[in-house]
């Protein structure tokens, strides 16, 4: 519990020290004007903070706080209505807009009866699983979910004032979209940035008594980004208790962010969840930093571009695997709609490998036309299209 007049003083002082002329390139969500309540999740530092000032810009009066503010560390559910109070009293507005607001037990309560009373209200959080968790049982259907990622490469083109070209792409796949990290360039940021992941939103939030093993198991699983694992190998590997521990544990580092675990494509779910995942990190620049390789394979980096490419767009990836393999299946809306081969470069002796991994999954999945994306080159075999990363993107 905090003290009116205290936390009076956070609200003034953070309100004032608001940089909003700091409001970085338009992004690519379109964010709209709406009376539900407005949800930014994504991992720290992709922007989240930024897209909430250009909202707030729109407006002359509005409230804000900030609950990653260390003077107000020990906000309870039973603070927002000090809160609520104060901002009454000093605004008298009926916009509210929250940052990191899930580091507050019960959050959606509050949330939810702004809502019920008219007002609008937007927040931030960088925690995938605690969020969906919480609006599906406290919020259904009253509000709005983004998910915001470190640049895409038509805002990092934006950003650096360049034109799509396979130079810029290839420049693109190496720093990967953090904001800051392409305005400074500093070797240590993606090191620190995971390093803050790993304390603040797993070993603390979650109470873990050490946090050696979930480092090492996070820098393997990015280390062997584009590859399957189980959860009984990794077991295995780092010598834990069971499964369901490393479950958790990977599970955590999702729900942050950091990586994504790709199920295999089965008709069955009974069967998908049995199989094998595969893993993919949520920026290259980062993959970068903390891969334990010394050796820049450059297949994997525009294949996990790739991927985050596709998981801007839709929820639902997964990888086939039959006779061959093809490395992206997506559905929407229950049908599949795409299958996408990634090669960074098609030759004589992988050709006919390519086409039949994509052919193959193509003819189970009963899709007339198939993607081939490759770094720089362009063709078409039959209903197969070949296009460069750097065009595809840019379209």
């Amino acid at each position: 519990m905090i003290p009116k007049e205290e936390l009076r003083k956070c609200v003034l002082s953070q309100k004032e020290e608001l940089d909003l002329e700091d409001s970085g390139i338009k992004r690519e969500l379109g964010i709209k004007e709406t009376a539900q309540i407005v949800i930014l999740s994504g991992i720290r530092r992709a922007g989240k903070s930024t897209l909430m000032k250009q909202m707030i810009k729109r407006h002359k009066s509005f409230n804000y706080f900030n609950f990653e503010d260390p003077r107000v560390a020990g906000f309870e559910i039973n603070d927002f209505q000090r809160l609520k109070e104060i901002f009454e009293e000093e605004h008298k507005s009926e916009l509210n807009f929250f940052d990191e607001i899930q580091n507050v037990n019960e959050w959606e309560r509050f949330a939810r009866q702004l809502h019920d009373q008219k007002a609008k209200v937007a927040i931030t959080g960088s925690n995938a699983s605690l969020l969906s968790r919480e609006l599906g049982t406290k919020l259904t259907g009253r509000y709005l979910a983004y998910e915001v990622f470190p640049f895409s490469y038509t805002e990092f083109l934006v950003f650096r004032k360049k034109s799509a070209s396979p130079q810029s792409f290839e420049e693109y796949v190496m720093s990967g979209g953090f904001p800051e990290f392409l305005k400074e360039g500093k070797s240590e940021y993606h090191r620190e940035l995971y390093s803050g992941i790993i304390n603040r939103d797993i070993i603390v939030r979650h109470k873990l008594k050490e946090g050696k093993t979930i480092v090492e198991l996070g820098v393997f699983l990015i280390t062997n980004v584009g590859k399957e694992f189980s959860y009984n190998k990794l077991k295995a590997l780092f010598d834990l208790g069971s499964a369901t521990t490393v479950s958790e544990y990977v599970s955590y580092l999702e729900d942050s962010y950091v990586i994504f675990a790709v199920p295999k494509f089965e008709f069955s779910y009974k069967k998908q969840i049995k199989n094998p995942k595969k893993v993919y990190c949520i920026d290259t620049g980062l993959m970068k930093s903390i891969s334990a390789s010394h050796l820049e394979d450059r297949g994997r980096y525009l294949e996990n571009a790739v991927y985050l490419f596709l998981r801007r767009k839709y929820k639902e990836i997964f990888y086939f695997k039959g006779k061959r393999e093809c490395d992206f299946i997506v559905k929407e809306g229950g049908k599949v709609v795409m299958a996408v081969q990634v090669c960074y470069e098609l030759n004589s002796e992988n050709l006919e490998r390519e086409l039949e991994g994509l052919k193959e999954a193509m003819a189970k999945l009963k899709l007339k036309e198939g993607l081939i994306i490759t770094f720089k080159e362009e063709d078409k075999f039959e209903n197969v299209k070949v296009i460069p990363a750097w065009k595809w993107m840019s379209q």
